[in-house]
């Protein structure tokens, strides 16, 4: 999620320093790659595989992307190679693959070499990389007044242009679209004739694009919490809002019947007003950052990333020592930053806001719609956090064709990030070819969270069956600790 919406209990994963340049070895399977013992796992292997930075023109240069393979523990049985990408944008597929472990089942990683890559701009390929200073000071994405929207815009440029500078002429193309290009350049490279392929939330995006651009290079396509990249900047954000508005309504319902929360016997809803309000006023401390104010916007956030798994137990403490004042040790920071979500987003999504007046209509209407949460963070950071950007979408919407290959889609019922009503309209889209399975529960991206749901994920990828249209899992009430999904799952659509 971006970076003025921190998790709860955040914890920030540094990313490990770009592989380093290997002698030449023995590729293991296909031509295109030399395989070493991964420096983070020696059971797992990496390579790099070089791509033109942009295929229109032959002289922009190359880019280096980092691939990570784990082979299938079954060798015999071997189906072949599943290809994984967590989402982001900002996600790295060379940590999902190398997690597998925590992450598929046994089943799965029996059967299928489990593949993941760093996309372009993100982690150990060439990463999009920002001063931090600029990025700490971020506007908020609600401004108030028309000197502020303004503000906002000229924020947005001094960003990209810096970010394009620190990062070089990656910046310039790290796209969907570029991706998916990259991701056939690793087929051939693998050897493989088809792929299998696992998404995650915006991990969706670059699955369903994949499989439109070389529909005859897919075996199967699995898209876990769907982002649909069709809809215009009012669908975009008002869908997105009665999402998120949907899963603080299920905590207030959580923590009035479980004892474990700690807010139990409270009015929750008036007391998120009460510290909405007092963020409004300057007057209420983050208790995990010392002498930092949160804004409305912060604490819109933390509840927010709070629903991914979900973390209700967690969510419950914050706002109870929040409203306490209780403070905590802050970590130290570094000069620079990986700041993808921008970049990828900008270049993906066109969400035009003719100006000041039609963007303070607009949020006023939201916190009509949704009267604790306000707006949904992510699609206020995504709308607003491209005004301004200086280089037009190279990926921006449409509607998908009806599929040619059997696609298997699924998403929980009250997912805070990819709204049901967008996979719905996904599955419409992809036509009979597509399968959309809900899950009747909560939290962002599905696989993991139920036998029902992994069993029904396994199947298709290592049997192509499909369940019937309209079939669906049971909710399973989540960990109240927060702990109930595996770490891979959380770097999906912020």
């Amino acid at each position: 999620m971006p970076a003025t919406t921190r998790p709860i209990l955040a914890v920030f994963l540094t990313l490990v320093a770009v592989v380093a340049a290997a002698p030449p070895a023995a590729a293991d399977r296909g031509t295109g790659l030399r395989w070493r013992p991964c420096a983070e796992d020696d059971t797992a292997r990496c390579a790099k595989l070089r791509v033109p930075i942009d295929r229109a023109d032959p002289y922009s240069g190359r880019v280096d992307i980092a691939v990570a393979r784990r082979p299938a523990t079954d060798p015999a049985r071997r189906i072949g190679v599943l290809v994984v990408n967590p989402g982001g944008p900002g996600g790295s597929g060379v940590d999902m693959a190398l997690g597998a472990a925590e992450f598929f089942s046994p089943e799965v990683r029996a059967r299928f070499d489990i593949v993941g890559f760093d996309p372009r701009g993100v982690g150990r390929s060439r990463p999009v990389v920002c001063t931090r200073a600029l990025v700490d000071a971020t506007p908020s994405p609600l401004p108030t007044t028309p000197q502020e929207y303004l503000a906002v815009i000229a924020h947005n440029r001094r960003l990209a242009a810096d970010c394009r500078r620190q990062t070089g002429p990656v910046f310039d193309h790290v796209d969907t679209l570029s991706v998916v290009h990259d991701l056939e350049a690793l087929r051939a490279a693998l050897g493989e004739r088809r792929l299998t392929f696992y998404g995650a939330s915006y991990g969706t995006l670059l699955g369903a694009q994949y499989a439109q651009e070389y529909p005859d290079r897919v075996r199967a396509v699995a898209l876990d919490s769907v982002v649909d990249h069709s809809v215009g900047t009012a669908a975009f954000l008002s869908v997105e809002t009665d999402s998120v508005q949907a899963a603080f309504e299920q905590f207030v319902a959580w923590c009035a019947r479980d004892p474990l929360c700690a807010l139990r016997g409270r009015n929750v809803p008036a007391l998120w007003a009460s510290l909405r309000a007092r963020a409004a006023a300057g007057t209420l401390w983050d208790p995990y950052r010392p002498a930092y104010r949160l804004t409305v916007f912060d604490l819109i956030g933390v509840a927010f990333s709070s629903f991914y798994d979900p973390q209700w137990y967690s969510l419950a403490y914050y706002l109870k020592d929040a409203e306490a004042g209780a403070r905590r040790t802050a970590a130290r920071r570094v000069d620079l930053v990986e700041h993808t979500f921008p970049a990828v987003f900008c270049a993906d999504w066109r969400l035009p806001v003719d100006g000041w007046p039609t963007l303070a209509r607009v949020l006023r209407n939201l916190r009509n719609r949704a009267p604790q949460m306000w707006v949904s963070p992510l699609a206020a950071s995504a709308v607003v956090g491209c005004l301004g950007w200086p280089t037009p979408a190279a990926n921006p919407q449409r509607a998908l064709r009806p599929a040619s290959t059997p696609t298997l889609l699924i998403n929980a019922r009250y997912d805070p990030a990819t709204a049901l009503a967008w996979a719905r309209n996904v599955a419409a889209q992809l036509g009979p070819a597509a399968t959309l399975v809900t899950y009747r529960g909560w939290g962002h991206v599905v696989y993991g969270r139920s036998p029902c749901v992994t069993s029904v994920v396994d199947r298709y990828l290592i049997d192509l069956r499909r369940p019937p249209a309209g079939a669906a899992c049971p909710g399973v009430a989540p960990d109240p600790f927060g702990v109930g999904v595996r770490a891979p799952a959380r770097r999906g659509y912020r």
